[in-house]
């Protein structure tokens, strides 16, 4: 069984991710890595050169051939829960983890972070991620298997959490 951490960017999904894989001798596949890697280009440059529907298709590309593996620790990009063929290969081997933060905690984590391109190009950032998180919060709660809140919870209690709901602390 996998480990499939989803929710926006900023919810502690990466640093996660790493604790679990290590604790667990797992190995850690992050969906945005693989994507920069497959393509050779930065998340920003793929977006700007090709635009977000095209780094949604290489992103399902990605999902559909690491969710049908095992025993993985999965760190999904953001939006990864938008198409629900990436929902439906990650649940067919793998317990969804939904990692939530609030809109403040999730602006003072990522605000000086230049490798994550506008989702909107329009907003200011603070509202940006209200908006997308508005928008996606019914996906993630579809998707989700089990909902955890990251805010003011250290990496290291949050990966205690996730093993004790799976019964492996």
């Amino acid at each position: 069984m996998n480990i499939v951490l989803i929710g926006y960017r900023g919810t502690g999904k990466s640093t996660v991710g790493r604790l679990l894989a290590t604790q667990l001798g797992r190995t850690l596949i992050s969906t945005d890595q693989e994507i920069v890697k497959r393509t050779g280009q930065s998340i920003p440059d793929l977006v700007a050169a090709h635009g977000w529907e095209h780094f949604r298709d290489v992103e399902s590309e990605v999902c559909q051939e690491v969710g049908v593996r095992e025993h993985l620790v999965i760190d999904t990009g953001g939006g990864a829960i938008l198409r629900p063929q990436n929902v439906d290969v990650l649940k067919s081997k793998g317990r969804l983890f939904w990692m939530t933060a609030s809109v403040d905690t999730i602006s003072a984590r990522i605000g000086g972070d230049t490798q994550r391109p506008s989702l909107t190009g329009t907003r200011s950032f603070v509202d940006e991620i209200a908006d997308v998180l508005r928008e996606r919060t019914p996906r993630y709660q579809a998707a989700a298997d089990v909902t955890i809140s990251t805010d003011g919870i250290s990496p290291s209690d949050l990966t205690v959490t996730i093993l004790n709901h799976l019964g492996m602390a």
